[in-house]
């Protein structure tokens, strides 16, 4: 019997349909790892990627998914039904509130069957003056704040080379909003795929604050104030030293780097059921690859493990960095209660229930696969650089534009993006890779998506040959191919704000 339900552990109360199912069909069950478990008859219709009922299960059941409780069910459910919002409920962000979880535990254990080492991969970058290495050689104009927007669009439309990122932000901020603001944008000219930026500001004192903390990775900046100038005579001087950056940076050549040179990040973005059964857990094996090798990896999404939070506690180094994100985590959660809101439409999004997620502790589960059995050896806030290899967790939103501009803020000069329903998001300065296991998102939006893993679904490969499918297009992205979201113009700069200005 072909099979059409996938399950996460056999002791599982549901499984995804790995296609849209039929009521009377009777459907094979099968684990992650191509284990029978069996057959279910269809009692009800249920789409591609929601979920199907394996056992009975009454008013007030705990149903298990991931091998724990996902929600509360809300409308008796029999084997053979759809499961989704009209009988499976959060426990979490409700007037029935359950506690965070108290049990520790770790993902399930995932037979790995060897695969491609990142030692083995050819990596060419372009080497900076303080070590990192980029493998992009951008000339960016940098505007400090939203009314400078027009001048570094001025002087990118005038010089062929430059890129000019324009934002909402950078007036009448304070505080850690204004603070944060300042780390995004320094840490946008301090990536090392930036070889030179231009930075534009209506005053002059906060502008020179950005070249500074750029000027200190050693690469060619320069300033420009318009007070007392204006936007004409700005452009014009900015863009006679735009001209010059470009041309130098036209002479800088890729040569060979180390994976323990390499930094990166993930998020995922439009997530189904097919993202925690197959697009995510790649992520998560390459990076436990990468790891091993001595890479820095960042991933995040504060917003989006609640339900998960013990595990990524549990997979902390030490208890001191395991405090550091339940601090983050918890700020979070009285931010949620103190508004007094149901997050239902925003987490899970619409797009996010209409893949078949139903509870934010389901999405929180099939989020964290990203991490794979990593260690989290930092816990680091939004925009902050990491101080060392390994996997860091980011305290940053779940909003993509904004996650993936904080991420390049933070150092991160390539990054993995999981989706199921077709998130389309880019970034002007890091290569935004999209792995999708979903057959019809990679069937309808195939020009969004870099690496096809349906193949996972269908059991025609394993784990490990997915993370080798994923390394390889990394590889060629590192060498200089451009993603799907570069070359379909996807420029996605979102700042985050805390809070209102003055």
């Amino acid at each position: 019997m072909e099979h059409g339900i996938l399950m996460h552990e056999t002791h599982d109360d549901v499984g995804v349909a790995v296609r849209d199912l039929k009521a009377g069909e009777e459907i094979g069950i099968v684990t992650l790892e191509g284990q029978p478990v069996g057959a279910v008859l269809m009692t009800q219709d249920v789409p591609l990627g929601h979920k199907v009922a394996l056992r009975d299960m009454p008013v007030g059941h705990k149903l298990l998914k991931y091998g724990r409780p996902i929600g509360q069910v809300v409308q008796s459910i029999s084997r053979g039904n759809h499961v989704h919002t009209h009988n499976l409920k959060t426990m979490r962000w409700s007037l029935e509130e359950a506690v965070a979880p108290e049990i520790v535990s770790k993902p399930a254990e995932r037979l790995s069957l060897g695969g491609r080492k990142p030692e083995e991969m050819k990596l060419l970058g372009y080497r900076r003056a303080n070590g990192r290495f980029g493998i992009r050689n951008h000339v960016i104009i940098l505007p400090v704040d939203d009314i400078s927007n027009a001048a570094a669009e001025g002087v990118s439309y005038l010089i062929k080379g430059t890129m000019a990122l324009p934002h909402h932000y950078g007036r009448l901020q304070f505080g850690a909003d204004l603070e944060l603001t300042f780390r995004t944008l320094a840490g946008t000219g301090r990536n090392p795929n930036v070889a030179a930026c231009v930075v534009i500001g209506i005053e002059p004192k906060w502008t020179q604050r950005i070249v500074d903390e750029i000027a200190a990775t050693g690469k060619p900046v320069a300033g420009f104030s318009i007070e007392r100038y204006g936007d004409l005579k700005t452009i014009e001087m900015a863009s006679r030293k735009a001209k010059e950056f470009v041309q130098w940076a036209g002479e800088l050549q890729r040569e060979p780097f180390s994976v323990k040179d390499l930094w990166m990040s993930t998020k995922c973005g439009e997530s189904d059921t097919t993202s925690g059964l197959a697009s995510n857990p790649t992520v998560g094996r390459v990076f436990e690859r990468l790891a091993a090798a001595g890479a820095t990896l960042i991933f995040g999404e504060t917003t989006e493990v609640t339900g998960g939070e013990d595990v990524i506690a549990s997979q902390c180094v030490s208890q001191e960095v395991a405090d550091r994100f339940m601090k983050f985590f918890n700020d979070y959660q009285v931010l949620v209660k103190s508004k007094g809101v149901d997050l239902l439409g925003s987490q899970p999004t619409e797009g996010n229930i209409r893949g078949g997620l139903t509870t934010i502790e389901e999405k929180a589960m099939g989020n964290i696969q990203k991490m794979g059995r990593c260690q989290v050896v930092d816990v680091l806030d939004k925009a902050e650089e990491p101080r060392g290899p390994g996997l860091h967790f980011m305290d940053s939103s779940s909003a993509a534009a904004e996650m993936v501009t904080l991420c390049a803020a933070a150092g991160s000069v390539v990054h993995f993006f999981p989706t199921g329903q077709g998130n389309v998001i880019g970034n002007p300065i890091v290569p935004v890779i999209k792995l999708c296991a979903n057959p019809l998102t990679v069937a309808t939006m195939s020009e969004h998506i870099d690496v096809d893993l349906t193949g996972l679904l269908r059991l025609e490969i394993n784990l490990d040959q997915a993370a080798d499918r994923a390394m390889a297009v990394l590889e060629q992205t590192i060498r200089g191919r451009l993603t799907a979201a570069e070359a379909l113009r996807h420029n996605e700069f979102v700042l985050t704000k805390l809070y209102e200005s003055a």
